[in-house]
């Protein structure tokens, strides 16, 4: 698996994001999707990392900057077809490690509450991420879970 930062302008990528959207669609309620498009995802206080196998997009990844030491977790998305793979973790690995490279004190998420987040919830408490409130401009909702890992 190679990661690179990526520019989102590729098709493979521009796909992903659609399917990581329509996933977000499907199980959470327009009013509680956080998700970024490819504009959202093109900001400069945002790094988005892909993952590839040769020429075949197996996953993507962000890292925004919030302020001094604090970065949140955004577009964390595995292609259906390279699920159980260990493609989340290698890149959580990665951005974990750049984030304290960065000397980021903390990296903080948002994630749905429905089952169907059950796997991330397992996976970011996995690498020692705990339940918190929210932050940055995110309000309480009970379709979001809000997790954070100090490092």
């Amino acid at each position: 698996m190679e990661i690179r930062i990526d520019d989102l302008n590729g098709p493979e990528v521009a796909e992903l994001l659609q399917e990581h959207l329509r996933g977000m669609a499907e199980n959470s309620p327009p009013e509680s999707i956080h998700a970024l498009d490819l504009t959202g995802l093109k900001k400069p206080e945002i790094t988005f990392w892909t993952v590839w196998d040769g020429a075949e997009l197996m996953g993507c990844g962000a890292l925004k900057e919030l302020g001094a030491g604090h970065g949140e977790l955004k577009s964390m998305r595995t292609a259906t077809t390279h699920l159980r793979k260990g493609v989340a973790s290698h890149l959580l690995r990665h951005i974990l490690e750049e984030a304290r490279r960065r000397n980021y004190r903390r990296i903080s998420l948002e994630t749905g509450s429905m089952a169907a987040f059950q796997p991330a919830h397992q996976l970011y408490a996995n690498y020692g991420f705990t339940l918190c409130g929210p932050f940055a401009d995110y309000i309480e909702d009970p379709n979001s879970v809000f997790m954070t890992i100090e490092l």
